[in-house]
């Protein structure tokens, strides 16, 4: 195996990287190190230790729960979500199904629409974001939203569906959903540095979020902390915390099969609904995963990222190569540009 530490270190320092990296090819280390501050007023450095705000990459978290309770027979893919929830004057559409939530094609409104363009941040412009706490406090920022499409009829990216998966998962089990997910997603797979940390708490080796400062002429004249930008703590769709080592093992343990049955580990791994169509290449979505599939049909990578202001991260398996790729940032960057050019090296 070649020895990658040099060139993949020269791809980092062109993007001022602040965070942790890790590749791993045929489950030998490529590369694993750490660059940039944890918190800057004092001079931390990250190290591989160090914990960093996952963003959407929770979703996977929430998606594996999800299938669990299917591999249960407590629901089904088919089951229809106000079947479940019961929720009363929404505009979501009664025939959206679990497996709609799971694949982005519910077509129900979303909190912020980022396929559009819209800043999550706007929402706490009026509402103090250390109201947000709960799962169900998240409902009024989109459950009278009216909806995009038929559920079915298209594909686009969306939170909301996952807040409401997380709320599923509460009302089949009775437990809380941060609970549900620390036994049967980070203590089964061995995530022993994985948990949801407020912004308000006391936690040891987690990252502080830096985002861009900015001023009234749209400037950039520094950076920012970014505890008013989104809650204080995460939710199904997103905010847990974790390191490079903990994702790559939680992926490794979905790629066994020791975290869902042979025939849902079999559907994770491929993708469902077609997302994105350019002309040598095409994304896919797939349960909380997103395929690139190139024009022979073959997948060439698997993928989840997360960005939100100060978190920038991405989680990719390359089946061909059998290669892991784990970026865990707490700046904004340019993650999947860097991410793409160390999967081209390696």
């Amino acid at each position: 195996m070649l020895d990658y530490k040099n060139e993949i270190t020269k791809i980092i320092q062109d993007y001022e990287f602040s965070g942790v990296c890790l590749v791993k090819q045929g489950g030998k280390v490529v590369y694993h190190d750490a660059h940039g501050y944890a918190h800057r007023g004092f001079k931390v450095k990250n190290t591989i230790h160090t914990r960093f705000d996952t963003a959407s990459i929770t979703k996977l978290f929430t998606t594996v729960a999800t299938l669990q309770l299917v591999d249960k027979g407590k629901i089904q893919l088919e089951d229809k979500l106000l079947d479940i929830l019961k929720l009363e004057d929404t505009t979501i559409s009664k025939d959206v199904a679990i497996y709609h939530l799971l694949t982005h094609t519910s077509g129900i409104g979303d909190d912020v629409d980022e396929d559009a363009g819209e800043d999550y941040e706007e929402l706490f412009k009026s509402k103090p974001n250390y109201t947000v706490r709960k799962i169900v406090d998240h409902l009024p920022h989109f459950i009278h939203n009216p909806s995009v499409f038929r559920p079915g009829e298209g594909c686009r990216y969306n939170n909301a569906a996952f807040i409401l998966l997380g709320l599923v998962i509460e009302k089949i089990t009775h437990e809380n959903y941060m609970e549900y997910i620390k036994s049967n997603i980070f203590e089964r797979a061995g995530m022993t540095s994985t948990e949801f940390c407020s912004m308000d708490g006391i936690y040891e080796n987690v990252a502080e979020g830096y985002g861009k400062l900015v001023n009234d002429s749209g400037i950039e004249i520094g950076v920012r902390k970014n505890i008013y930008s989104f809650p204080p703590i995460g939710e199904p769709s997103s905010g847990a915390h974790t390191t490079a080592n903990d994702l790559n093992r939680f992926f490794l343990k979905l790629k066994s099969g020791e975290m869902l049955s042979k025939n849902l580990t079999e559907e994770l791994f491929n993708p469902k609904e077609k997302y994105v169509e350019e002309k040598n290449e095409a994304i896919m979505m797939g349960y909380g995963f997103e395929f690139l599939i190139d024009k022979t049909g073959e997948i060439q990578s698997m993928y989840k990222e997360g960005f939100n202001v100060g978190v920038e991260n991405v989680l990719s398996y390359h089946p061909e190569s059998d290669t892991v790729i784990v970026i865990l940032a707490n700046t904004n960057l340019n993650v999947m540009e860097m991410e793409s050019k160390i999967r081209a090296l390696v």
